[in-house]
């Protein structure tokens, strides 16, 4: 792992939920520290682990980090900051708005556009005001801003005159509403990440086709910007020892295959690579040594441990089955396997004589592909996002932009390219799909989460101003979500890795889907090494390390676990 050079004092590390941001940001800071520098590492992750893999306990002011002199870390807690920030945006009109308006504007104000602009606030304060860092030599941001948070921020517009004469408001044009004072601030900001001479952005990936699609994506956006001071990190290469395992050769060949095939925007940026790790990465030991360049593995297969495992899918698949029909939808975040799960479930029922749809929302997943042949019975389609929010940005652009000026139209437009956005559209289609649960299953891959939900439940003003294509809830929906709430037609599965990251995104989802009121039918951990039966030395002693996590899963709520080994 190379250091960056003495002169790049901000390095930003940033990539998709589990490819190992944090540890190879933390790694970096504390090969920088040992290098006699002092160093700055902030998190603005709302799942981080920085204390668990630093081993220290941290809050918002730096904190040392024991047995590594120069070291210091701290959180921000951006889930804090958007808290904060929402009652700046909500208190005002409390006793002055009926409760149902407040508690729509909170729910508003509860989405990932409002984490998203919290958390660049607390980086521009950071970064605009020298004085809370001149004490250190290099300041690392674990989690850096994506393009999208860039682009709100650098519109050339007139926020005040757009936002006073918008009678649609909108999901991420709202907090911009109270960021008006901080124009200045953020515009140094932004100035600051372009800045070759001061700063990198680490775009972070696991040799894996959806992780280096979504490094390219990023990448994309950021050169929109001109933002292109950037490195590729890929995090856990591996490399079969010797031949004879065929979990390791399955595994050498996919992140052979993922490099040949990695988008020429990525392969032309500078790359450090860093090996597979047998072990977590929490400790100071374990992060010294993702410096090596290669690591060693015991001189011989070790037995796994002997733990009472979670059965596979088909315990699910049977409870699922005798409901007759019904609607299962898998979600987790991106690189977990959900498409496989969805796709692996619908056949499962197909064969037990079921007539199944199976469907996704997820642009870059291919659940075609993630079925072998023809299956009778079951029936593959997609809601495809980019229609659905093509349709449903027409719709905002002809009512909602008819008045505006061209700077006012220009922000509107890029409020409708934001991630609240493609969840509103996409979740109108999703009604048109379940519907047909009536009668058959329907498998539903990449699902809405509870904050759409909420959204679209709260009061009928607030469908007026979120929705600002028509007067009133759409029938079909208005129907839905009781639909989505009810156990005995809904069934949820998350799915995650037996990994820190995944697990604990995970268990931030299923948080998301209580304040819905969807408690999970089910949790799936896919793709497990302790169960797969591998004999290289490197892989069994990873598969150890999946202990802890499938034992936190197998005590979720719904009491139903499901494990799924890595198979070549």
């Amino acid at each position: 792992m190379a250091l960056p050079s003495v002169d790049i004092r901000i390095l930003f590390f940033t990539g998709k939920g589990g490819v190992g941001k944090t540890s190879l940001s933390c790694a970096t800071g504390l090969a920088l520290a040992e290098a006699g520098r002092q160093v700055l590492i902030v998190s603005t992750d709302p799942a981080s682990n920085l204390d668990e893999v630093l081993g220290a306990t941290l809050s918002q002011a730096p904190t040392a980090i024991p047995g590594a002199p120069g070291l210091f870390a701290l959180n921000i807690d951006p889930e804090a900051a958007a808290r904060d920030y929402r009652e700046r945006m909500v208190g005002p009109y409390r006793g002055i708005l009926p409760a149902a308006a407040i508690a729509s504007m909170e729910e508003q104000f509860s989405g990932a556009c409002t984490v998203e602009i919290a958390a660049f606030d607390e980086f521009a304060k950071l970064l605009g005001d020298p004085a809370a860092t001149t004490d250190f030599d290099h300041v690392i941001f674990d989690t850096a801003p994506t393009g999208h948070t860039l682009r709100l921020l650098t519109l050339p517009s007139a926020w005040t005159e757009f936002i006073a004469s918008s009678t649609g408001g909108a999901s991420c044009l709202g907090p911009l509403a109270g960021l008006e004072k901080q124009k200045a601030l953020y515009a140094a900001t932004v100035a600051q990440l372009a800045d070759a001479g001061a700063t990198t952005l680490v775009l972070v990936s696991r040799p894996e086709h959806s992780a280096l699609r979504e490094a390219e994506r990023t990448r994309g956006e950021l050169a929109e910007l001109g933002v292109t001071n950037l490195r590729l990190a890929l995090n856990g290469v591996f490399t079969a020892a010797k031949p004879g395992d065929a979990i390791a050769e399955a595994m050498t060949a996919r992140g052979r295959q993922a490099l040949a095939a990695m988008p020429p925007g990525l392969a032309r940026l500078p790359r450090t690579d860093t090996p597979f790790l047998p072990r977590g990465t929490v400790g100071l030991d374990s992060l010294r040594a993702m410096g090596a360049d290669r690591i060693s593995a015991p001189p011989s297969y070790l037995p796994m441990p002997e733990i009472a495992m979670p059965g596979g899918l088909d315990a699910l698949v049977a409870e699922i089955a005798a409901a007759g029909h019904g609607v299962v939808m898998t979600m987790g975040k991106g690189g977990v396997g959900k498409t496989s799960v969805a796709a692996a479930v619908a056949v499962a029922l197909a064969r037990l004589g079921h007539t199944v749809t199976l469907s996704t929302t997820d642009p870059a997943a291919h659940v075609q592909d993630a079925v072998e042949g023809k299956v009778p019975g079951l029936t593959v389609t997609r809601i495809d996002p980019e229609r659905e929010v093509a349709a449903y940005r027409d719709e905002v652009l002809a009512k909602a932009g008819g008045g505006l000026d061209m700077a006012g139209r220009a922000m509107l437009e890029e409020d409708l390219r934001s991630p609240c956005t493609e969840e509103i559209a996409v979740f109108r289609a999703f009604s048109r799909t379940v519907d047909e649960g009536k009668d058959r299953f329907v498998i539903l891959d990449t699902a809405p989460t509870g904050h759409t939900i909420l959204l679209l439940d709260a009061a009928e003003a607030y469908h007026r101003e979120v929705l600002r294509t028509q007067a009133e809830m759409p029938d079909a929906v208005r129907s839905l979500l009781p639909r989505l709430r009810d156990p005995a037609f809904t069934r949820t599965i998350i799915v995650t890795l037996a990994e820190a990251t995944p697990v604990h995104e995970a268990e931030r989802l299923q948080a998301d889907l209580a304040r819905a009121g969807i408690t999970p039918f089910a949790w799936v951990v896919n793709q497990s090494l302790l169960a797969s039966g591998t004999t290289d030395p490197l892989l069994a002693q990873r598969g150890t390390y999946e202990v802890p996590f499938i034992e936190r899963v197998v005590g979720n709520p719904s009491r139903r676990t499901a494990l799924i080994p890595w198979t070549a």
